[in-house]
């Protein structure tokens, strides 16, 4: 009998440590649900703010590219124009130096040479025909004519 009852007080125990323990256990699930749900919205939040940002981010990035070729048409205007200019210039110094006397075309770059802009003379004799060239250079004097011709054979043998 003891036997018994103690068996039934057993039960009795355990069934309410039972339910004691279903109802922590509910209590626990109901817990993780709502940390689910909550961590739901948080990456949900989390991925539109990411979309957002990618978005902003791609919009920037076309604007870029849409820029640099904007600058890129720009700068191959520039350089079509400047190359204009250039070509120019040159035919209208050119055209003044092909009719203006040997001698002062020689007294000209002469002095450009003095000036430390041998570089631009050198450009002068380039655009000019050869029999102008060798009547101006005659009139020239001899370091300046010689540093040309040093600098017209270079010239050459860079183009080959």
């Amino acid at each position: 009998m003891i036997f018994r009852s103690l068996l039934i007080l057993s039960f009795f125990y355990s069934f309410s440590f039972s339910q004691e323990s279903v109802s922590e256990f509910q209590k626990q699930k109901d817990e993780v649900i709502k940390l689910k749900q909550e961590l739901t919205i948080f990456y949900n939040q989390k991925e539109k703010e990411y979309q957002e940002q990618k978005k902003e981010l791609e919009t920037l990035l076309s604007n870029i590219e849409k820029t640099k070729s904007e600058i890129s048409k720009i700068k191959e205007d520039n350089l079509k124009l400047l190359n204009s200019i250039t070509k120019g210039i040159q035919s209208k110094t050119s055209s003044i130096f092909n009719n203006i006397k040997p001698k002062i075309g020689a007294s000209i770059l002469n002095q450009m040479i003095l000036d430390g802009k041998i570089e631009d003379v050198l450009d002068i004799i380039m655009t000019l025909n050869e029999k102008k060239v060798t009547s101006i250079m005659k009139y020239m004097s001899v370091e300046n004519s010689a540093e040309l011709t040093l600098m017209l054979k270079n010239y050459s043998n860079k183009a080959k």
